[in-house]
């Protein structure tokens, strides 16, 4: 069935140089066998198509015209590429920039912000409130007690004084004291170029999504049309575009929280 399905996208090529044509005087009826299901009749498949490609070259007409987006059926291209998966891949990566922007950047610390402070130990890496139990003494302290972990006192240390809290911790034994920092104004700027870092990345990985998923898509040039690979790729850069924007509306909103 998906062999039949691609089989439409072979006809695009000829279609698209006689795109006025097959418009006026109609398109191609679906062969037999064609899954229905998935095209409705390959008329309103290649239709579809052909208006999409239409539609997207009228870009070079006028600069701020907006560019009509890419929409193909995941079930019709699953032998290529798994759209829904790169989706949520990338939608995963968004997910990830929203936590680590509500739990980790905050203009008051607390005790939560430090629960997944990464701990190098000699046994691997584990979130400080595996290894200690974190809890807010007073609104100016928290006290992080390491008596389950006593050996890995001094690495919790140091990974609480590089998380880029600016938090300068203090140890008596196996007590780990954590003043809370004066919300200034230096503070509030070194929390935003945290929150444009964090942003930054996130966009990268972002990046290796899209990059990922293109490469696998021209794996497949010898088995689909060139046009169905175009439409693939765009589609694609379009799911990626979207999740930047959303990752950019989550940084402003974060900088405007910060800087007040």
């Amino acid at each position: 069935m998906m062999a039949m399905a691609l089989r439409c996208f072979w006809h695009l090529p000829s279609l698209l140089y006689r795109s006025s044509f097959a418009v006026t005087r109609g398109l191609p009826l679906a062969p037999t066998g064609c899954p229905s299901l998935l095209l409705d009749g390959c008329r309103q498949c290649v239709h579809q198509v052909l208006l999409t490609r239409q539609l997207a070259t009228k870009k070079a007409k006028g600069k701020g015209q907006s560019q009509a987006k890419v929409n193909i059926s995941a079930a019709l291209v699953e032998d290529i590429i798994n759209l829904e998966e790169t989706s949520e891949d990338m939608q995963a990566v968004v997910e990830a920039l929203k936590e680590d922007l509500s739990r980790n950047l905050s203009v008051r610390t607390s005790p939560g912000a430090l629960d997944h402070i990464i701990v190098m130990t000699k046994d691997g890496k584990f979130p400080l409130n595996q290894l200690g139990q974190i809890s807010l003494k007073s609104p100016q302290l928290i006290v992080v007690n390491m008596a389950s972990f006593p050996e890995s006192t001094a690495a919790a240390t140091k990974a609480i004084r590089e998380s880029g809290m600016n938090l300068n911790p203090e140890v008596d034994g196996t007590i780990i004291r954590v003043p809370i920092p004066k919300v200034t104004r230096e503070h509030r700027e070194s929390l935003a170029k945290l929150a444009k870092q964090s942003t930054n990345k996130s966009k990268e990985a972002l990046r290796k999504v899209r990059s990922k998923s293109i490469n696998q898509i021209k794996k497949s040039k010898s088995k689909v049309s060139e046009d169905t690979i175009w439409l693939l790729e765009k589609q694609i850069q379009q799911m990626a575009d979207s999740a930047a924007a959303e990752m950019d509306k989550l940084l402003a909103a974060k900088t405007k929280e910060l800087l007040g």
